[in-house]
């Protein structure tokens, strides 16, 4: 089982991987463990869900939920897994899960959408202010 944190700590690694280049890094990491069974891809989705990870452009990237941790298997994948050096774009990518959650204001969970609010500020050059007036104004209509 990889975590949400080390699956972050693993794309970190890299830089950003498409799904297929995790699935392989994730292979060779239960290799190293000695698993035969492939990883289950649905850590991918939970962790996408948990804005952990982040998909921008086909790359997934860390997210600004994740406080990415390496597995003690994983040090060396870069050596082992040819994967080209990335470094996507972080404001881009900000601009993109800011305009997520104001997309979330008004759903079910209020306090995730403000506290990722705060996360993304720290994790990319984005002022993400106006999630937060918005959902101030969506407490106040109710």
């Amino acid at each position: 089982m990889t975590t949400h944190d080390e699956l972050a700590g693993i794309v970190g690694l890299f830089g950003a991987l498409t799904r297929e280049e995790l699935a392989e890094v994730r292979s060779e990491l239960a290799f190293r463990r000695g698993r035969e069974s492939p990883p289950d891809p649905s850590a991918v989705e939970a962790a996408l869900e948990a804005y952990a990870l982040v998909e921008h452009e086909g790359l997934l990237v860390a997210g600004p939920a994740a406080f990415p941790t390496l597995p003690p298997e994983a040090t060396d994948l870069p050596h082992i897994v040819d994967v080209p050096e990335r470094e996507p774009d972080r404001e881009e990518l900000g601009e993109r899960v800011r305009e997520e959650l104001l997309a979330a204001v008004g759903g079910e969970d209020p306090e995730t959408v403000r506290e990722l609010s705060y996360d993304l500020e720290a994790w990319a050059p984005v002022d993400a202010s106006d999630v937060r007036s918005r959902l101030e104004a969506e407490v106040e209509k109710s």
